[in-house]
This record gives structure tokens, C-alpha cells and sequence, in this order.
């Protein structure tokens, strides 16, 4: 029932790493739900997951070329919007609520949205090597993922929680100049784990660690 942020610093792409945590992971828990974007580094290969796709990625695509394509571009992000106000009426509910919800509403919305994108390249509207044909078949190509939240209970959308997460360690590490050997790396990242893991869940982090040297 809590939150967990686990770093892990070494030279292994993410989804090596996954593997290396789930590996650990009791199997009568069942197949976890591994979130993530589309980068084929940052998935695991060799234990199996729920894969979810994170739909803010998909959606970033479209604002990067908004002001090229503003009908196209604004028709994609008003659907996805329309999913964003379903969510947000999912607080407080179990999974189980929150995935008939988003069944009721946010389904019809995501089916027609496909079936516009193919019939934009079916009737030839939508070059497919353009920036928005390429941004229309990331969507079409990752399909399953980025609705996963349709059909797995419990799916989260997108991949935010991770991103923020992330950005304390990019920030570390400019303001660090890296790690001085693969040691050092390693208890950094076991600092991170704990002080991100104290944050997550309304914890001084300074306290939790005096206490615990104590």
C-alpha cells in the first residue's frame, strides 16, 4: 500500500535492470504492470510484465507539430484530453471502479480515435513519412500498450511518476559530475532509493536517515 522508488546506477540499459529487480520478485505475486515509453532499451527481455505504454509520450507527439497540423493535431489531443477528465474522476475509486469508468467513457473515445487515424491513411489524407503520419502510426504501432489501461485494472496512463522521479537524479548527476568509481554509483543509488521512497510517502528524509544510522 505504499510507494517504492528504486535507482539503480550502473551500465546496463533500464530494462536490464528490471530484469535484474524482477528476478527477486516473489512469482506468486503474478505478472507485475511495467510501465514505460516506447524506447526498446527500457523494457525487460527476459521476465515477463503487463506492458503499458505511456500516453503522454504519444501525446507529446502531436504538440511537437501542432502549429503544422493544428485540425489533425487537435482532434488527436481532444480525445486524449477527454481520457486525461475521465481520470481525473477516478479518485478515491479501487482499480476495479477506475477500469469500468475508463471502459464506459474513455473507450469509445480511444476507438474512434483509431479508426480516424487509419481511415486518414486508408483515404490518403495523411502522408505516412511526414511528422504527422509518424506520429499517427507510433500511436497505431503501440496501440496495445498505450490502452492497456482499458484492460488491466489498476494500469496507470502514463509514465509521469517515473519521469519526475527521474529528474532528481539528472539533476544530481550535473550537479555531481557523474561518480568517481562503480562503488560510488551503486550507494548512490541506494541514497536515492530511500530519500525518493521518504518523499513518495510524506517522510523526512533527513530524520528517516538519522534515525536509522542511530
Amino acid at each position: 500500500g505504499r510507494k517504492i522508488a528504486v535507482y539503480a546506477n550502473s551500465r546496463r540499459h533500464a530494462g536490464e535492470n528490471i530484469d535484474e529487480l524482477l528476478k527477486a520478485r516473489s512469482a506468486e505475486l503474478g505478472k507485475p504492470i511495467q510501465m514505460s515509453d516506447a524506447l526498446a532499451a527500457n523494457w525487460s527481455g527476459q521476465e515477463e510484465t503487463v506492458e503499458a505504454k505511456c500516453l503522454a509520450h504519444a501525446r507529446r507527439k502531436f504538440i511537437d507539430i501542432e502549429r503544422a497540423f493544428p485540425i489533425e493535431c487537435g482532434r488527436a489531443l481532444d480525445a486524449i484530453a477527454k481520457v486525461y477528465r475521465a481520470e481525473a474522476e477516478t479518485e478515491g475509486m479501487s482499480a476495479q471502479e477506475r477500469l469500468e469508468l475508463h471502459q464506459a467513457r474513455s473507450g469509445p473515445v480511444m476507438v474512434e480515435l483509431r479508426e480516424w487515424i487509419e481511415e486518414e491513411f486508408a483515404e490518403r489524407r495523411t502522408e505516412p513519412n511526414s511528422s504527422l503520419g509518424q506520429a499517427f502510426r507510433y500511436m497505431l504501432k503501440h496501440w496495445e500498450g498505450l490502452t492497456r489501461f482499458l484492460t488491466v485494472a489498476g494500469v496507470p496512463l502514463d509514465n509521469n511518476l517515473a519521469e519526475r522521479a527521474l529528474k532528481r537524479a539528472v539533476l544530481l548527476r550535473k550537479n555531481a559530475l557523474f561518480y568517481k568509481n562503480e562503488h560510488g554509483a551503486s550507494v548512490g543509488a541506494i541514497l536515492q532509493s530511500l530519500i525518493e521512497t521518504c518523499r513518495l510517502n510524506g517522510v523526512g528524509a533527513c530524520e528517516y536517515l538519522l534515525t536509522l544510522m542511530r
